[in-house]
């Protein structure tokens, strides 16, 4: 919980210092799976528009709400191992 609090306060301190128009979630690939953007998105009302799923430009790929639930959950609504 302390990470997640952590992550959201440092969200708002940044949209503070500039104009944040959008979230950019870098290396949706990973273990950490990136779920404390759905709560930054919630809290400060920044849509996420990239999602990053390699290490290469052409990785990159417009945020697309469902496989991203998927992700988290896996194709039937639960955690993913």
């Amino acid at each position: 919980a302390t990470t997640g609090q952590n992550a959201i306060s440092q969200a708002k301190l940044f949209t503070e210092a500039v104009d944040v128009t959008g979230i950019f979630l870098a290396k949706l690939d990973g273990t950490a799976r990136g779920g404390i953007v759905i709560a930054i998105k919630d809290k400060l009302d920044i849509p996420v528009k990239f999602v990053g799923l390699g290490e290469k430009p052409e990785d990159i790929a417009e945020f697309d709400p469902a496989n991203f639930v998927e992700a988290l959950f896996g194709p039937n609504g639960k955690a993913a191992q």
